[in-house]
């Protein structure tokens, strides 16, 4: 989802993404490490192939999420709606 797609969406639609998408930063970075000691044995295994694409891949749909969040975050900012992304949906 790109700038252009974020800035279509409604609000009630942008707050029910940036809830379905909100990060947990302690999960990420334990699979993040996970993965990255999956790549690291790979490695000196001397076994690059389809073992080191998987975790690599992972890895990017991992930070992909939390630059996306960032965008979500930063449109609502723009709109106005952190207020209401607090009241309603902060626990």
């Amino acid at each position: 989802m790109n700038q252009k797609e974020i800035s279509q969406l409604s609000d009630e639609e942008l707050l029910e993404e940036v809830q379905k998408i909100k990060p947990s930063p302690g999960i990420d970075a334990f699979f993040i490490g996970f993965l990255i000691g999956i790549i690291i044995f790979s490695v000196t295994a001397s076994s690059w192939g389809f073992l080191t694409l998987i975790p690599l891949f992972l890895i990017y749909l991992f930070l992909k999420k939390s630059k996306r969040y960032d965008a979500l975050k930063k449109e609502m900012k723009d709109r106005k709606l952190q207020s209401i992304y607090t009241r309603f949906f902060k626990s």
